[in-house]
C-alpha cells in the first residue's frame, strides 16, 4: 500500500509566508497536466517501483490545485484510474483556496472522485488575510463550506495559522471559535513561520514586521489544544486535530513510514529503502517528460541510521508515538538511553512499548526529538 501525492504548483499569486515550490505561470497548466499524466504511465511501468502496485490514498497538493479547471482535473484522474485502478473507495483529497470554490466549480467536483477537501482558511481576520496576501475573505470560507456540504462533501479540513505580528491571544481565540463553528471534520493549525527566501522573512529582516514572543506563541498553542479537544476534536498529531474517524489517512502515511509516490515538479517519493525527488522547476519538469527523460533530480539510499532518525522525527509527532518494534535492537538501546532524562522530566512517556510525547513534551518537541536522533 502506498500514498499517491501529485504536486500542482500553480498559484494565482504568492502568499508572503509560503516556502513550497510554486509558480504563477498559468499558461503552462495544460502542458503540466499532460506531463504528469505521462509520468503516471512511466512510473507505473518502472520495474521495482513497489509502492505503485496498490494505492491507498490520493492527495493533490500545491501550490493551489483548485487553480486547475475541472477539465484538467478530469484528465488527471483519468490517467490515475487507467494506471492505478479504481480509486472510488479511497481517501482522495484536493487542496483548495476558498475563493476558487464558486458554485460552478463546486458543482463540477461532483463528477470527480474527490471526497475530501483541504482548504486554506488561515485566519478569519480579513486584515490578517490581506497581510498574508491571501485572495479570499473570511466570509468566502464560510460560503465555500456551505457549498461543499450542499454537494455532499462530508470530509472537510481547514488550515489555520497563529503567531501573526501583533496578534493577541484574544484574536487567536476568535479564530478558533470561528473554525469550530464551521463544524468541519479536521483542523490543521501551524505557527506562522519566517522561512528564509520568503517575502515574510525579508520583511522581518528589514525590520518591517516582528515575530511575537515565544511565551505568547506557546500560550496560543496550548489554547488551541484546550479549545479543540473540549469541542470534541482528537489531537492525533502535533499540528492536526480531527473528529473521530476523520484523521488524514494520506498525511498519516508520512508519519507511520508507509511508502508514497510523488508526481510532478518538486514532488518527493519514498519506498523504505530510498527516497527521491523531482526537479523543482516546472519548465524543466515538462521538458524532461516531453523528451522521455527522468524528472528525478536526486535519489538518496537510506541506511539504518537515517531510517532511525526518520522514525523518531515522524512517529513522535503522533499521539500513538514511536513503536519500539519499528527500530532495530541496537538503535532501541540507544533510543532508551537518550530518552531517560526526558522520561524523568515527564516530557515523554513509555507505555505499551510505545514512546510518546506527553502534553508537556509537545511544547518542546523539537528539542526532545533532536536529543533522541543520532548525529
Amino acid at each position: 500500500m502506498a500514498g499517491l501525492y501529485i504536486h500542482i504548483p500553480f498559484c494565482e499569486s504568492r502568499c508572503i509566508y509560503c516556502g513550497f515550490y510554486s509558480t504563477t505561470l498559468a499558461e503552462l497548466k495544460e502542458q503540466y497536466v499532460e506531463a504528469v499524466c505521462k509520468e503516471v504511465q512511466s512510473v507505473r511501468r518502472e520495474e521495482g517501483v513497489k509502492p505503485f502496485n496498490e494505492i491507498s490514498t490520493v492527495y493533490l497538493g500545491g501550490g493551489t490545485p483548485s487553480q486547475l479547471s475541472p477539465f484538467l482535473l478530469h484528465r488527471l484522474f483519468d490517467a490515475i484510474k487507467q494506471n492505478c485502478g479504481t480509486i472510488s473507495e479511497l481517501e482522495v483529497t484536493i487542496e483548495c483556496n476558498p475563493d476558487d470554490l464558486t458554485d460552478e466549480y463546486v458543482a463540477a467536483l461532483q463528477d470527480l472522485p474527490i471526497n475530501r477537501i483541504s482548504m486554506g482558511a488561515q485566519t478569519f481576520s480579513d486584515e490578517r488575510l490581506r497581510f498574508l496576501h491571501r485572495r479570499h475573505s473570511s466570509q468566502l470560507v464560510r460560503e465555500a463550506v456551505e457549498r461543499l456540504r450542499h454537494i455532499g462533501i462530508g470530509n472537510i479540513s481547514i488550515d489555520l495559522m497563529f503567531g501573526f505580528p501583533e496578534e493577541t491571544l484574544e484574536d487567536w481565540e476568535t479564530d478558533i471559535r470561528e473554525a469550530i463553528a464551521l463544524q468541519v471534520e479536521h483542523i490543521s493549525a501551524y505557527s506562522l513561520m519566517f522561512e528564509e527566501g520568503t517575502t515574510l522573512y525579508k520583511l522581518r529582516e528589514q525590520g518591517k514586521v516582528k515575530e511575537i514572543d515565544e511565551e505568547l506563541s506557546l500560550k496560543m498553542y496550548e489554547t488551541l489544544i484546550d479549545r479543540l479537544t473540549a469541542a470534541g476534536f482528537e489531537h492525533y498529531e502535533i499540528s492536526n486535530f480531527s473528529r473521530h474517524g476523520f484523521h488524514s489517512r494520506h498525511n498519516s502515511s508520512y508519519w507511520d513510514g508507509t511508502p508514497y509516490i510523488g508526481l510532478g515538479a518538486a514532488a518527493h517519493s519514498y519506498d523504505i529503502d530510498s527516497r527521491w525527488w523531482n526537479v523543482s522547476n516546472v519548465r524543466e519538469y515538462i521538458r524532461r517528460i516531453q523528451h522521455g527523460e527522468s524528472p528525478i533530480e536526486e535519489r538518496e539510499i537510506l541506511n539504518e541510521e537515517t531510517r532511525y532518525n526518520d522514525a523518531v522525527m515522524t512517529a513522535l509527532r503522533t499521539r500513538q508515538g514511536l513503536s519500539l518494534e519499528r527500530i532495530s535492537e541496537s538503535h532501541r538501546q540507544y533510543l532508551l538511553t537518550q530518552a531517560r532524562p526526558h522520561l524523568n522530566n515527564h516530557l515523554i512517556a513509555l507505555e505499551d512499548n510505545y514512546l510518546r510525547l506527553t502534553r508537556q513534551g509537545l511544547f518542546v518537541s523539537d528539542m526532545v526529538m533532536s536529543d533522541l536522533m543520532m548525529v
